[in-house]
């Protein structure tokens, strides 16, 4: 008897176990919804949902995930053959070629001494000019083996899925770059650390350590859907960093950055928590190319115990409806703004919904950088406080506050979207449906 119900209960486990496998497998075909955002204009967005038998992969660590893109980090962007991949339990990328994890000393240049560093550039007897010099070029060598090994190269027609709940990238990135048509789901990104960050005498009033690395950039490319990701510091928060010359010595850089002309990007349903800098939209005033493009929407996105850059917006159009931002005083990231007004940009705000622990003043939301009068649409706002909660015009609270004055006629009308929910239903809608695990 006792052999009987032995059987039948793992007959029982394989039946559930093998419909829930292929749903899993399944979501590797699934394409963008037309009308889902930017990334559906034109041709939309289908990742590698074309792929063949030969080019669908499972992955667990870094080689495979290197082999199953094409074989050779330095070229995989170049492999343009529809494929899906992915992603089983947690990758480590800042590792060896034998999936061990390694530190600074494995990327080091032999001539880089970092303590020689902090002697030469001290404010105290260097300044504030730019660092230049050996040991600044010995730092940059370093810094650029990192960037080789850690940052995974991502081709077109591509579709990356994290299987179940518990899928998981850390110790390096994924680039986008030059390349067409990816799709990025169900995965949760743990920031990467950058080992030999610059010091910048000139960065502000005191100077900053700058770090680079994100967890997702893309550069040059076009039609991509990330969504259902978590993205955060994990176990390497910011308040664990040291400080040299009064500044925290600062080893992360974005966590999902678009930048040089990308263009037709749909960024939903993901989780941003516990990080300073989060989605940076054009990456210089003075990049003019990007006139036309940067188009972009992020929607039912859930912000939590983020600094800045909601996004930080230069030149786009970028529509940015039915997200949800919620901050703590309690939180070691100290909120600065929300969204960043930046040279030409064109955003279209609609029904987000804004959660604080302290009476904040409205104005903070929104920061403007460029000295021309620059636009925004915003709309169908609700900012919740402990002394209550309301609908706000946050441009007009901007505008109450500043001098540079900050318009809300814009020259676009965003049209690719399915349905904009009520703001008062955002916060249990996107709590309930984002990130990574959420994915069904």
């Amino acid at each position: 008897m006792k052999l009987f119900v032995n059987i039948f209960l793992i007959a029982l486990l394989t039946c559930l176990y093998i419909p829930m496998q292929a749903n899993a497998k399944e979501l590797g075909r699934k394409v963008l919804n037309s009308y889902d955002g930017w990334a559906a204009y034109g041709e939309g967005t289908t990742g590698g949902a074309m792929a063949s038998k030969q080019n669908v992969f499972v992955v667990t660590n870094r080689t495979e995930l290197i082999q199953a893109l094409g074989g050779n980090n330095h070229t995989n962007q170049y492999n343009s053959v529809p494929k899906i991949i992915y992603v089983k339990g947690t990758i480590d990328l800042n590792v060896d070629d034998n999936n061990q994890p390694v530190g600074p000393d494995f990327y080091k240049d032999p001539n880089f001494d970092f303590e020689a560093y902090l002697r030469e550039y001290n404010p105290e007897t260097w300044g504030k000019k730019k660092v230049s010099g050996f040991l600044e070029e010995e730092r940059m060598r370093s810094q650029k083996n990192q960037k080789d090994r850690i940052l995974i190269n991502i081709g077109s027609n591509t579709s990356i899925i994290g299987i179940g709940k518990d899928a998981k990238i850390k110790g390096g990135g994924f680039l986008i770059k030059n390349v067409s048509n990816v799709i990025i789901r169900n995965i949760e990104f743990e920031a990467p650390l950058d080992y030999f960050p610059q010091w910048d005498p000139t960065d502000g009033t005191l100077g900053e350590w700058n770090s680079e690395y994100d967890s997702i950039c893309i550069e040059e490319s076009s039609h991509i859907w990330i969504d259902h990701n978590t993205f955060t510091d994990g176990d390497h928060p910011d308040n664990s960093f040291k400080t040299y010359f009064g500044r925290r010595f600062q080893q992360h850089d974005g966590a999902l950055d678009i930048k040089n002309s990308s263009d037709f990007i749909t960024i939903s349903y993901n989780v941003f928590a516990n990080h300073d800098k989060v989605t940076l939209i054009g990456s210089s005033d003075s990049r003019t190319a990007d006139r036309g493009h940067l188009r972009v929407t992020l929607h039912h996105n859930y912000y939590k115990n983020v600094t800045q850059r909601l996004p930080r917006v230069r030149f786009g159009q970028v529509h940015i409806y039915n997200n949800y931002y919620e901050f703590s005083k309690q939180s070691e990231y100290e909120f600065q703004y929300a969204w960043g007004v930046g040279v030409f940009s064109q955003i279209y705000a609609e029904n987000n919904y804004f959660s604080f622990d302290w009476n904040i003043d409205p104005s903070y939301i929104i920061k403007v950088w460029s000295k021309n009068e620059e636009s925004m649409y915003e709309t169908g706002t609700i900012v919740d406080r402990p002394d209550g909660r309301q609908q706000i015009d946050l441009v007009a609270s901007y505008n109450e506050a500043n001098t540079l004055p900050l318009k809300k006629e814009i020259t676009w009308k965003p049209t690719f979207y399915h349905i904009i929910h009520s703001t008062p239903s955002v916060p249990a809608l996107v709590k309930a449906k984002a990130g990574a695990g959420n994915l069904h």
